[in-house]
């Protein structure tokens, strides 16, 4: 009994340590998205401006993923979480002390996802090296949650202290806390699992997870998954933000919209582990296309809703929200599971770049589609704007087939 006992309570150790760690290492993820309506007004930004700024995070996260994640195959995977907590809190404090318009907004955010690219899947990397089978996929499905959570703090804190302090206060708290994410990782982590490189193997070459079929799938089910979840994360509050000018006159908002958007994002961390047990139970790729198929369509209707009741359009957000995280921890865990545990930080250094490159164009092609159909104050344009990146969700059921 005490020897099953102990595998079990290390695994929930770790996995509350690599989550605890996860939602610190956040703090700056969601800060300038939170913030998007005062900078858009304050730095005269377009809406493809706007967006690029919201994507371009991602670009410095497909710049530095495939690197520091291969890597956690031949280093320590805390080292390369170390130096990624410290690109994340320059990039905050960058914003913090000289951002001031399009340009140096780019820089600062392009760091900031850089340092999540050295955090996120070489987390994730360091948690399962010391797992395997259900205790894997339930570690995976946890830690893939707490994304959201990391992003649901980034938001209400963030909203908070640009409130009421202004918003260089607010990225200064997003420098402060992956600090302390490092610290948790590489003072109660265990070492991570390295293997013996035999022969000039090129630290970029990804053929082996290229060609596993099984793999590919996952890989482009992240890519899909992406897309629709990160542009509707960073237009969120925007949006809402638009939905509350519509209401009648003298309808008072209880919440603010950050707080809204804050609330919506809890209910990722519970869907998310809801739908890989799911997947455990009925079958991985139908539960994924069930989940992808269904938030794809609440996409291509929701941007339409913008005028119903307040009640009305955050339930349908919340909906929304849950069906896409329905399907995340069960791609990541299955794209894990799909291949050698010698190649793990390969497998994910493939999965995260093609699945964050989608998350790039998700931001920019909302904006884009935004500003072509008429801009930011006109609803078919956020209906437009919203199919556009439910559309390939909506398709799955043909692509399975």
């Amino acid at each position: 009994m005490t020897a099953e006992c102990g595998p079990a309570r290390g695994a929930v150790r770790m996995t509350v340590i690599m989550c605890v760690a996860e939602s610190f290492s956040m703090a700056a993820f969601a800060t300038y998205t939170t913030l998007l309506p005062l900078l858009q007004r304050e730095w005269a930004l377009t809406n493809s401006q706007a967006g690029l700024i919201g994507g371009i995070a991602f670009a410095g996260y497909m710049t530095a993923v495939p690197v520091l994640t291969a890597l956690t195959d031949r280093i320590d995977s805390r080292r390369i979480y170390l130096g990624a907590c410290g690109l994340s809190a320059l990039g905050a404090v960058g914003f913090t002390l000289f951002a001031g318009g399009f340009w140096s907004a780019l820089v600062f955010q392009f760091i900031i996802g850089a340092g999540l690219g050295g955090t996120y899947m070489p987390g994730l990397k360091a948690l399962t090296d010391h797992l395997e089978g259900r205790a894997q996929a339930r570690a995976t499905a946890f830690y893939a949650a707490c994304f959201g959570i990391g992003s649901s703090t980034s938001i209400l804190v963030s909203g908070w202290l640009g409130q009421a302090y202004g918003w260089r206060t607010a990225f200064l708290c997003g420098a402060l806390s992956p600090l302390i994410a490092a610290a948790l990782v590489n003072l109660m982590m265990p070492r991570g699992r390295t293997r013996e490189q035999k022969g000039p193997t090129a630290l970029l070459d990804f053929r082996p997870v290229l060609t596993n079929k099984t793999t590919r799938y996952y890989i482009l089910g992240y890519a899909v998954h992406n897309f629709e979840l990160f542009a509707q994360r960073a237009w969120m509050v925007a949006f809402l933000v638009f939905s509350a000018t519509l209401q009648p006159s003298g309808t008072v908002a209880v919440l603010s919209a950050a707080t809204l958007a804050a609330i919506i994002n809890l209910c990722g961390p519970l869907m998310s582990v809801t739908g890989n047990e799911l997947a455990l139970r009925y079958g991985r790729q139908r539960i994924i296309f069930v989940f992808m198929c269904a938030s794809g369509l609440v996409a291509c209707g929701f941007g339409f809703a913008a005028g119903l009741p307040s009640a009305i359009v955050f339930a349908l957000m919340c909906l929304h929200y849950g069906l896409m995280l329905g399907d995340s921890a069960a791609l990541t865990a299955g794209a894990i599971g799909s291949a050698p545990a010698d190649q793990r930080g390969a497998i994910l250094a493939v999965y995260s770049f093609l699945g964050f490159s989608a998350a790039l164009a998700g931001p920019l092609t909302f904006g884009v589609v935004l500003d072509l159909a008429g801009g930011n104050r006109d609803v078919i344009a956020w209906g437009l704007a919203y199919a556009s990146i439910g559309l390939f969700g909506a398709l799955a059921p043909l692509a399975r087939w």
